[in-house]
């Protein structure tokens, strides 16, 4: 990778994280913390602010505006992919989303590789496991409650076809059995349980934060259960 390359990608990864180490870049692109000092000061000296914070890393000044991220054949061509199984394994929120993501990374294509995405994308075909249940569309807010740590109310019926209303504080999403699982801490039980998202009939998003201060990340869950 030439050194102008390389800044780009620098900056691509700037821009996608909060803070990036010295060690990180050194290994993402095969070169020495040394080179990355180098990297660093020349992007500081075009006119990009990066500062740096002791014990986090590198991160550029909240609000400077970049120009447009510029994708090669073979990126669009993998998001292409990735949208066929998205359509197939997300639901109706995330399947939304996705498509008007992918609008955005079409539109900074030169007319060449749009056309060569649409061709691709025309040879891709994937079919939905009859087990698969995917017809909702509470992903999208799933994932905005585990990421604002919010809580969420939900109406769900159990593998028993029992309706209860639950008030959960979600740490996570599981796909696994060809469904998707919301890992979340449920104040009727007072325990993490999981919930099938095919089984959720209404969800009611809330802006109140979670009450529970000390909850345990997906992984430790995982260790703490036998689907691993």
């Amino acid at each position: 990778m030439n050194r102008v390359d390389r800044l780009l990608g620098i900056l691509t990864i700037l821009q996608s994280k909060k803070f990036v180490t010295a060690e990180y870049l050194a290994t993402r692109f095969e070169i020495s913390t040394r080179t990355v000092y180098r990297d660093i000061r020349a992007l500081d000296e075009i006119g990009v602010p990066i500062t740096f914070e002791p014990s986090k890393g590198y991160n550029i000044v909240q609000g400077y505006f970049l120009p447009p991220v510029t994708f090669t054949t073979e990126e669009a061509n993998a998001l292409a992919l990735m949208g066929a199984i998205a359509h197939r394994f997300t639901d109706n929120s995330i399947q939304k989303h996705y498509e008007t993501a992918l609008q955005k990374v079409t539109s900074v294509l030169k007319t060449s590789q749009k056309d060569s995405l649409h061709d691709f994308a025309q040879q891709i075909k994937t079919f939905k496991p009859d087990v698969l249940q995917n017809d909702f569309a509470y992903l999208s807010e799933i994932q905005s409650a585990i990421s604002n740590k919010t809580i969420l109310r939900l109406d769900y019926q159990n593998y028993n076809s029992e309706l209860s209303v639950r008030e959960v504080e979600p740490i996570g999403l599981l796909f696994y059995a060809m469904n998707w699982h919301v890992i979340a801490w449920c104040w009727i039980r007072n325990e993490y349980r999981d919930f099938r998202a095919s089984r959720i009939i209404k969800l009611y998003p809330t802006s109140t934060s979670f009450k529970k201060s000390d909850h345990i990340s997906l992984n430790d869950y995982l260790a703490q259960t036998t689907m691993h």
